[in-house]
This record gives structure tokens, sequence and C-alpha cells, in this order.
């Protein structure tokens, strides 16, 4: 995979990541969602009127692009496993943004994700 096709699916995945760690900003802050036809109109205006949603959407929308483009040019036996970066990108975020905890099996699987990555992205490579 060259440099640019690379650089287009990482910006792809991390778009896609912050759009995730966005979305659970926007949920810590919403609180507990119910939905039922008496709260969707409400809980919708309150979605629509809160900063890290409209921010997460614009992330997945700018991703969904870049993705398009990345697609073109990288197949997707190769493009589609380098999403699993995400796993990693949100794991990070969620653990030092967020505060979630990490547990040790969590940064094991972050490992395995990583080595899996870069057996992926050895098969794109030139010769």
């Amino acid at each position: 995979m060259d440099a640019v096709s690379f650089t287009l699916v990482l910006s792809g995945v991390l778009l896609n990541a912050f759009a995730q760690s966005l979305l659970k900003l926007g949920t810590n802050r919403l609180g507990e969602v119910a939905w039922s036809l008496q709260t969707a109109w409400d809980t919708g205006l309150r979605i629509l009127a809160d900063w890290p949603f409209l921010l997460g959407f614009g992330c997945y929308a700018i991703s969904l692009v870049i993705w398009i483009i990345a697609l073109s040019r990288v197949p997707v036996t190769i493009a589609y496993p380098m999403l699993s970066i995400g796993y990693i990108v949100n794991a990070l975020i969620a653990r030092f943004w967020l505060g979630e905890t990490l547990t040790v099996s969590g940064w094991g699987g972050i490992a395995l994700i990583c080595a899996g990555v870069w057996l992926i992205a050895r098969q794109g490579a030139p010769g």
C-alpha cells in the first residue's frame, strides 16, 4: 500500500474512531436514553442540540467520503481489516479521555490487534 492510500485508510479509520468517542461523550452528557414514541422527539432534539453529537456526525460523514476514496485505491481485503485500528484508538480515548478502565486483557487485546494490523499492512506492501 503506497503512502497516499495508507493515509486515506488511516484518516478514514481515525475519523470513524473519533466519531464513536464523540458519540459516547454525547451519551455521557445526555444520560440513559429510554426510547419511546412519547420521548423520541424530545430526545432527538436534545441530541441535535449537543455539540459532541454534531461533531461526531460530521466526523462520520467525512470518514465515509474518505473511506470511499480509499476503497477505490486499496483492496477491501487489506483496507477493511485496518478498521481494527479504530478499536485501539477508541480504547485509548476511552481510557485517557473518558476515564473508562482498561484491563490487562484489554491491553493484551490491543497488542494482538497491532500485530494483526502490521501483518495485514505487510500483505499490501510491495514485494
